[in-house]
């Protein structure tokens, strides 16, 4: 078993670069067609209460009156889950939660592992999944049954997107870091390239983000790790070509091409309330963290099973809305360590149907 521990990383530059042109973008509309205004949160959506039944009396907007489980919620303090989708299977190949905190000017993007392990009735239990069997809803609501607070808004980004901004500044320069060979017919996915410097277009860019393994099991020697540090420095190579002073004349085609392929449920004018906060920060205001977790195998397959009291610490540090911290009364999440299952619910189902039914 494999422990992942929750280091600080810098932030993700793909994600920063693609919601920094959104909220510019929408804001130089709304300054003209809509008031600057700040988000309304959902009062109806349930929570989970400490015996385990759903309510919703909770107030979402910030004042002082507290919610079903005694909480009261910071004011303008949100959360927003950023998501990439696979456009060939139909899942969420990344997923982020953003915490925007108005007040204390402040942006923490915490990345929620993709073969997370879900507890519900699913065959396929990783969190990539969630989207492609119920979309945004069923995503928004197992990403909160894992943390115990609320996601307030989300922002979709499919990979026609990604390939477009790549041809849209003329492609990338990008130094590959290993040789990758590799077929899969089903989804006419084809990755050959060979270790070093490569300028690379839209799709080749793509393919190089999306490598995992070569078809005889070799690839990166840190496994799944090597390859979200060549995404980290890919985009830290777009967001840079994406700035440069040759492609300003090129920015309306590339706000165009954000907005084109990216899907969300926050409005012109909350956008542009977000635009207005983010120009007042820096860089230094920005961080991006992973959450702690263990690689586990069931039936050879690898899961991710989360690390619960430093799981908890993350979430109470750098997401958590409210002025009590979440506790794993406040979880609906199935742990596994190699030998055992535990629930933060009590509810674990049989050990062999529940091998048989991730056999498949």
């Amino acid at each position: 078993m494999q422990k992942k521990n929750p280091a600080k990383r810098r932030p993700e530059r793909l994600v920063v670069t693609l919601l920094s042109l959104l909220f510019l973008s929408t804001a130089v509309f709304a300054t003209v067609k809509y008031v600057f205004r700040a988000p309304e949160l959902d009062t109806d959506k349930p929570v989970v209460t400490p015996d385990g039944t759903a309510s919703t009396d909770v107030d979402r907007t910030g004042t002082d009156e507290p919610d079903a489980l005694g909480r009261t919620r910071r004011k303008y303090c949100y959360n927003i889950l950023v998501s990439g989708l696979d456009d060939d299977n139909g899942g969420s190949d990344t997923n982020i939660l953003v915490r925007f905190d108005v007040p204390n000017k402040r942006i923490d993007l915490v990345s929620l592992p993709r073969d997370t392990l879900l507890h519900n009735e699913y065959r396929n239990n990783k969190l990539n999944f969630a989207y492609a069997k119920g979309g945004t809803e069923l995503l928004m609501e197992q990403i909160e049954n894992l943390l115990g607070i609320p996601v307030d808004f989300y922002v979709t980004v499919n990979l026609k997107g990604f390939i477009a901004l790549v041809d849209q500044i003329d492609g990338v320069d990008f130094d590959i870091p290993i040789n990758m060979d590799y077929d899969d017919p089903y989804q006419d996915l084809h990755i050959h390239f060979t270790k070093g410097p490569r300028h690379l277009n839209g799709q080749e860019a793509m393919e190089v983000v999306r490598f995992r393994h070569n078809n005889d099991g070799t690839g990166y020697p840190n496994g799944d790790l090597g390859r979200i540090e060549t995404q980290h420095a890919f985009f830290a190579a777009l967001a840079g070509q994406v700035l440069q002073l040759g492609n300003i004349s090129n920015l309306p085609q590339i706000i165009s091409l954000v907005i084109d392929n990216t899907d969300t449920n926050l409005s012109s004018g909350n956008i542009a309330f977000y635009a207005q906060e983010f120009l007042k920060m820096g860089m230094d205001d920005i961080s991006f963290y992973t959450l702690p977790y263990d690689t586990v195998y069931i039936r050879g397959g690898s899961y991710v099973s989360i690390q619960l009291e430093a799981w908890l610490d993350m979430i109470n540090t750098y997401l958590n809305p409210f002025n009590m911290d979440v506790t794993a009364a406040n979880l609906d999440v199935l742990c596994f360590d190699g030998a055992n299952f535990s629930s933060t619910t009590g509810n674990i189902p049989d050990i062999y149907s529940f091998y048989d039914y991730f056999a498949g």
